[in-house]
């Protein structure tokens, strides 16, 4: 565990003492002076002896593998972040089986609410709609109207469906290249999600511009893009798209504003104003599609 060594004791120590046997239906003494749980009752629930997590707090024990890492990590009762905290400290990759989550928040739900003069959505990873305001339905479509993959954002650019944005076609390869390398990216953090790991194979199957970027094996963030929009009611609208990502779900929450003082910050401004008052649009039933 090389520099390491002493701080993986250190730290197994501390989480060892910050749990009750009691917690996890362990018995107790009645007079019992230990604070935290020893390392009987540790082993006892990771399934390895004393003798050995003593040798790993004192770091005798070199190189603990992934299965006793990930024990560790379940009888402890880790956070996502301890867990990858505590494969680092011994030098080992922390496999990675998070499921993606489409989850609302209550503060990003209040925050697209109150976005109530822009249009706003939330994606998740996947780049499935999960939430958006009135405007965004209003300005950009409204996600409902369309069969369930054609929602999804990364299908709609890779297989050229229609859509309001005019792009040049240095514009469209731009952010084709973006979205893809987005979902390069995606695809490292949740390798064993099933719903990224089936849009990826059916973009693979359908869209030789997808199979193409692919394969060259970019990896970056779609975070940002000026749209221009040739909106049937409001005319031409130029946008400014910008995508700010959530630390704890990887949600992206996607805000559409336009320079103040602009004929297409006029449009929105009247737009908002005839729409005001109106609530969340939520798509429940999308979490999960791939």
């Amino acid at each position: 565990m090389g520099a390491s060594t002493n701080e993986f004791g250190e730290t197994l120590r501390s989480w060892r003492d910050r749990l009750q046997p009691e917690e996890l239906g362990l018995p107790t003494a009645p007079h019992r002076r230990a604070r935290g749980l020893n390392r009987k009752e540790l082993g006892r629930l990771a399934g390895m002896s004393p003798d050995y997590l003593v040798q790993l707090e004192q770091g005798r024990a070199k190189a603990p593998s992934v299965q006793v890492l990930g024990a560790l990590a379940r009888a402890l009762r880790l956070t996502e972040a301890e867990r990858a905290h505590l494969f680092r400290l011994a030098d080992q990759p922390a496999p990675d089986d998070r499921q993606i989550s489409a989850a609302l928040p209550h503060s990003v739900r209040r925050l697209v609410e109150q976005l109530s003069a822009s249009p706003a959505a939330v994606y998740d990873v996947r780049w499935n709609p999960v939430a958006w305001n009135v405007m965004w339905a209003a300005a950009i479509s409204d996600p409902l109207t369309r069969p369930v993959r054609e929602r999804n954002m990364a299908w709609r650019a890779l297989l050229g469906l229609p859509t309001h944005v005019v792009r040049t076609a240095a514009e469209q390869r731009q952010v084709e290249e973006a979205i893809v390398a987005d979902l390069r990216s995606s695809s490292g953090r949740y390798p064993s999600d099933p719903g990224l790991a089936e849009l990826i194979t059916d973009l693979l199957e359908a869209s030789p511009r997808f199979r193409s970027l692919w394969s060259a094996r970019h990896v970056g963030v779609y975070d940002q893009e000026h749209k221009t929009i040739d909106h049937p009611e409001l005319g031409v609208l130029e946008i400014d798209c910008d995508i700010l990502t959530t630390h704890r779900n990887d949600l992206r929450v996607v805000v559409y504003t336009a320079a103040p003082g602009s004929a297409s910050a006029k449009a929105l401004d009247e737009l908002s104003a005839t729409l005001n008052g109106r609530p969340l649009i939520d798509g429940p039933h999308l979490r999960g599609a791939g």
